[in-house]
């Protein structure tokens, strides 16, 4: 099994708090920290402030020593594969090597529509990822990179100076879908395992994907991709199994405000809420017992936090890493 690692998905707002967070959380043990790629947050509104994806994990890496940088995913559409594979390479030179390329096929229409993208169907843009990926390692390791594919193509498309990882960054990839496992059993290091987004919505606003995304659910999407992995040839114990959860921390057991929060995402419970794979709610000790019952059960290891407060997130590194280190 992999070891367990933790990972802070930051929500600033500057560039200034970007970064004063990162340092916060390499200071505190975190394995990763997480930018989402998207021109509005899904968490805001359209007007909340929200930075671009590499230019603030490059702001951060001139900040920090040993965090992972872990885009939450980036999104394909939003720029030419051999541009995303320059920016990705540039990334992982400015971090000395601390890159985790998360990828995504996209799906919030909306901001396609605003931003002027072509937003194709779901299995159109999961070609294109796959074509995307393609090009990524062709330019991370060939001399003269080439790929023909059905939506891209490069000739020579020279990258010098590279990424420093060898062969290539770690890939992520998030989703759960179909057709998205099949392109991780091949291609993937890290599966960012979340809610099906086909309805152009993530978890935190779909109460009805959040609620059928519960941990059988979950267990059928995990043993999918290890069917895939085993078809390809590939040691399904290869791959580590992620998730993007909501956590929320307190000292008081059945929190109003926690209540509050699992109510706000659908959950017609507290506890309902405390055994879902997209939440870690409670106390520090329930949420150790949640932890340990998780990893035990379905085998996730590395989950990166969206923290509901900074009591939740203080609770966190003071009360529950510790269990888990080493």
């Amino acid at each position: 099994m992999h070891p367990v690692r933790f990972g802070l998905f930051l929500l600033a707002g500057t560039i200034t708090h970007a970064q004063a967070a990162a340092k916060r959380a390499e200071s505190d043990g975190f394995y990763s920290v997480s930018v989402n790629d998207h021109f509005y947050s899904p968490l805001g509104s359209p007007e909340s402030p929200q930075l671009e994806c590499f230019t603030a994990l490059t702001a951060i890496a001139g900040v920090t020593s040993k965090v992972k940088l872990v885009p939450a995913v980036a999104a394909i559409s939003f720029r030419t594969p051999p541009l995303l594979a320059k920016i990705l390479s540039c990334v992982d030179l400015a971090s000395n090597g601390r890159l985790i390329a998360g990828l995504g096929a996209g799906w919030q229409p909306t901001e396609y529509k605003a931003h002027n993208y072509p937003f194709p169907s779901t299995p159109v843009r999961l070609e294109q990822l796959d074509e995307a990926i393609q090009i990524l390692k062709a330019m991370w390791t060939q001399a003269e990179p080439t790929y023909h594919g059905k939506h891209f193509y490069i000739e020579k498309a020279y990258n010098n100076p590279r990424p420093i990882q060898q062969p290539h960054p770690p890939i992520m990839l998030g989703g759960s879908g179909t057709g998205l496992l099949k392109i991780a059993a091949r291609e993937a290091t890290v599966l960012n395992i979340i809610p099906p987004t086909g309805n152009g919505k993530d978890f935190v606003n779909d109460p009805v994907a959040t609620l059928k995304f519960d941990t059988t659910v979950l267990k059928q999407r995990i043993a999918l991709l290890h069917k895939f992995m085993q078809e390809g040839g590939r040691d399904p114990g290869e791959m580590e199994l992620g998730g993007l959860l909501l956590l929320g921390l307190s000292r008081k057991e059945n929190d109003p405000a926690l209540q509050n929060l699992a109510t706000q995402l659908g959950f017609p419970d507290f506890p309902t809420a405390q055994r879902a794979p997209v939440c870690l709610l409670g106390t520090p000790e329930e949420a150790k017992r949640e932890l340990h019952k998780r990893i035990k059960e379905t085998g996730v290891t590395y989950y990166i936090f969206a923290a509901s407060s900074e009591e939740s997130q203080d609770l966190f590194v003071k009360e529950v890493m510790p269990e888990f280190a080493g």
